[in-house]
């Protein structure tokens, strides 16, 4: 059904309701005018959508628009605090540099910053001046102490060996000064060295436990115990009498020689035999004394006695007395005491040699302030 039908429709049921009805027109075929009107209808429903349509697309497109520049104000609105919060920062920052001193206070600030640190280097310097001072005066104390040390050792026990040692010690503590002042010392100090390393070596503590180990074997001396060794028999003489044959019994245990050649020795037994071995470890322990003192005489003295006692109590016959009696012998040539050098003149160079360093070390301040310390007390 199109338009014009409907049309003809609506106007038949506009008609009066008291006058009758008009009758439909035959209709024998379309009408020519109503197929244009359907087409134009047609294209303004068409046109009527696409406008409905594009308006729809239109709203969409407005709505993203304005979402867009909402988030894009959003963000510049972030910026804007940012830019706030920096400004405020900024601000705080150049509160500060806003009470810099002027060009004359900074100058001023620079002159006393520059006079601080010339007089830092210069106590610097002097610290390092004091502090090298005191371990060279250090380093010459122990060298004057080793000096000492090796003078004791000459004197007290004579031991050329550690006092060449010291010496040399010594010596190499004045090397390292590297001072030609330090010469003259040195020469004292190398005199005194070749000195004792020019001695014959004497080996005081081997000699010394020689003998102590002899001492102690005196306890194992003992004298021999005489042996009955009975005669052979007489032979019997025809007519001899009982008398006579008891006289010849009786030579065979008991003789009686009256022109002896052999030197008759006391059989020592209890309590003479334990004075006699304490006699001998005391001349043996004073031989030792005598080692470790450098006394020769003393030395030799000792081991004689200790010899001649062995010869006189005890038998040649025992060999472990002989033994004995000819290592002592042999001790006894040992040399025992030598001629030491006098190291005095390297101690009293090596004392003048510190103090003149003391001296010449002091600063003309500190020799000024004990003058100024006894003027204010006067």
């Amino acid at each position: 059904m199109s338009e014009a039908d409907l049309h003809k429709d609506s106007e038949q049921t506009r008609a009066l309701p008291g006058q009758p009805a008009a009758k439909p027109a035959m209709r024998s075929g379309p009408s020519s005018g109503a197929r244009p009107l359907a087409v134009l209808a047609l294209l303004v429903g068409v046109a009527g959508s696409a406008l409905g349509g594009y308006a729809l697309w239109q709203i969409q497109q407005s709505d993203a628009h304005e979402r867009q520049e909402l988030q894009t104000l959003q963000e510049a609105q972030a910026q804007i605090r940012q830019l706030s919060e920096s400004s405020q920062s900024l601000q705080g920052r150049l509160g500060p540099l806003e009470r810099l001193p002027s060009a004359d206070e900074l100058e001023e600030r620079r002159r006393l910053l520059a006079s601080v640190q010339s007089e830092q280097q210069r106590l610097s310097g002097r610290v390092e001046q004091v502090l090298g001072a005191s371990r060279e005066a250090w380093r010459l104390a122990e060298a004057e102490y080793l000096l000492r040390m090796a003078m004791l050792r000459l004197s007290a026990m004579q031991d050329v060996n550690s006092a060449a040692a010291l010496l040399h010690e010594a010596d190499l503590i004045l090397q390292k000064q590297d001072d030609p002042a330090a010469y003259g010392v040195r020469q004292k100090l190398l005199e005194g060295l070749e000195a004792l390393r020019s001695l014959p070596e004497l080996d005081r503590t081997g000699l010394f436990l020689q003998l102590g180990a002899l001492r102690g074997q005196t306890a194992r001396l003992d004298t021999l115990q005489p042996e009955f060794q009975a005669g052979e028999p007489l032979p019997e003489v025809a007519g001899q009498s009982r008398w006579q044959h008891w006289l010849n019994e009786l030579t065979r245990y008991v003789r009686i020689d009256f022109a002896a050649d052999d030197n008759l020795k006391p059989l020592l037994a209890g309590q003479s035999l334990a004075q006699v071995r304490l006699a001998l470890s005391l001349a043996i322990e004073q031989a030792q004394w005598a080692v470790l003192n450098g006394n020769s005489e003393v030395y030799r003295q000792s081991l004689s006695q200790a010899v001649e006692l062995i010869g006189h109590y005890f038998s040649e016959e025992n060999g472990y007395s002989r033994g004995l009696r000819d290592r002592l012998q042999t001790l006894g040539e040992r040399q025992v005491e030598v001629t030491l050098p006098d190291l005095a003149p390297a101690l009293q160079a090596l004392q003048a040699y510190v103090n003149k360093r003391e001296k010449d070390d002091r600063t003309p301040d500190e020799e000024a302030a004990p003058a100024a310390v006894e003027g204010a007390a006067t």
